[in-house]
């Protein structure tokens, strides 16, 4: 019998990308340090955070597959973009955005729980910005305040118009779960999607 799915996040934003899949699964917060550690770049910080908190449920869900994710975003320049919390931050990060690329990695986990075997990878992900006003970055900010996202913005909402072009192999991994690297993760370890998800109600 297949093993149950949890998603090791609180994030809304997650939770309803791994819907898109039909699969059954239930949520949990992990609690882990997200502090990155000295001389760790944004791709390796993103994987390991990924299988901590994969690693931080596994006690609590030993019969599961326990998917992480973390994303990390950063500048040409090295500079990190984190989630910015509020409205003055919002504003300093996209205005530093402008204009620029900003690279997302997206670290994704898949920990089997009960045999300790476990996948991971980071995705990477380009946003070109277009050059933004301060009307503009305002405007935007104060209508969707995207306060909890990384880079100060939602791809799937009002987002898409701060760029010029996106390059990537799955927009997903900008919103936080990159859909095409999981369902080869699970197709990995016998569990196709396109085989397994749920009728939807109604259709």
């Amino acid at each position: 019998m297949q093993q149950p799915l949890l998603l090791a996040s609180s994030s809304p934003y997650r939770r309803a990308l791994l819907q898109r899949l039909g699969l059954p699964f239930v949520a949990a917060s992990p609690d882990i340090d997200e502090s990155p550690h000295e001389g760790e770049d944004a791709c390796k910080l993103a994987g390991r955070l990924a299988r901590e908190k994969t690693g931080a449920l596994a006690n609590s869900y030993p019969e599961y597959w326990i998917i992480g994710s973390d994303q990390v975003a950063s500048l040409a320049d090295g500079q990190r973009l984190s989630k910015p919390g509020d409205l003055e931050t919002a504003i300093e990060q996209l205005s530093r955005s402008s204009g620029k690329t900003v690279t997302f990695f997206t670290g994704l986990a898949l920990l089997n729980a009960k045999t300790g075997e476990q996948q991971s990878r980071c995705e990477t992900f380009k946003a070109h910005f277009r050059t933004l006003s301060r009307q503009e970055i305002t405007h935007y900010l104060e209508a969707e305040q995207p306060f909890d996202c990384a880079g100060s913005f939602k791809m799937e909402g009002l987002g898409i118009a701060l760029f010029q072009s996106l390059e990537g192999s799955d927009p997903n991994s900008l919103i936080g779960l990159p859909l095409i690297a999981l369902t080869d993760m699970l197709c990995n370890w016998g569990l196709n999607p396109l085989l397994a998800a749920k009728p939807t109600p109604g259709r």
